[in-house]
């Protein structure tokens, strides 16, 4: 269990550190190509979706590799759930059916935090 946590949640902590650390730093303008969502959410509301991931990715993998508070891992695992189902009603409410990678991380999310419950 401990190797196949450190693989998913290793997978999920790097998409979500990336993606998040991407909606931090990037203008409007250069997010848009990728997430057409962006044109109709306020831009703090964006930034502070960016900053809860990279939290989140933090979460997944520091307490865990620490020893410290470990059940901050599968809070973090239940937030990316959360996330995931809410990215996927936007996408949907939006006319966007385009939502594979959505519920490829929902799944992922959903793995990760069955594996942390190793960690309790």
């Amino acid at each position: 269990m401990n190797v196949a946590y450190w693989i998913v949640a290793g997978l999920l902590a790097l998409f979500y550190f990336y993606g998040g650390g991407v909606k931090v730093v990037r203008s409007r303008e250069r997010l848009l190509p990728m997430m057409a969502w962006v044109d109709s959410t306020p831009l703090p509301a964006v930034r502070a979706i960016g900053a809860v991931e990279v939290l989140g990715a933090a979460g997944l993998v520091l307490p865990p590799l620490t020893g410290i508070a470990p059940w901050l891992a599968l809070a973090a695992a239940i937030g990316f759930v959360v996330l995931q189902i809410g990215a996927t009603w936007v996408h949907l409410s939006r006319g966007d059916r385009e939502i594979g990678l959505n519920l490829t991380l929902l799944a992922a999310a959903a793995v990760t935090v069955w594996l942390a419950t190793a960690w309790l």
